[in-house]
């Protein structure tokens, strides 16, 4: 279940990191309210799934799940540039992630 949690935690982090580009420097109430929520979902499940996982481990794959999904959303919702170099370091994190999985028992 620990896995689980990680994983909703990285996507309510997607979420947040999405809304707060959206509320404009919290101008905007609708996406500010949206952001402050799906912060404090992703580390009540992040929290749930570190009783469980090791720390570096659990904050490598959160972090990294926010990382990637923030760069795809930015570039298919938000007109960010999709370029080799970009594309080489998101995969670059994913391979570290997925390391970071095989090497926790």
């Amino acid at each position: 279940m620990a896995w689980v949690y990680l994983v909703l935690a990285g996507a309510f982090e997607i979420v947040w990191a999405y809304t707060m580009k959206l509320s404009d420097g919290f101008t905007k109430p609708l996406y500010t309210s949206i952001t402050i929520a799906a912060m404090v979902f992703s580390f009540a499940l992040l929290s749930m799934a570190m009783k469980v996982l090791p720390l570096g481990t659990a904050y490598m794959i959160w972090t990294g799940i926010g990382a990637i999904g923030a760069f795809t959303i930015g570039v298919l919702f938000l007109g960010e540039a999709l370029t080799p170099m970009r594309v080489i370091a998101a995969l670059l994190l994913l391979s570290g992630l997925i390391l970071m999985k095989l090497a926790t028992k």
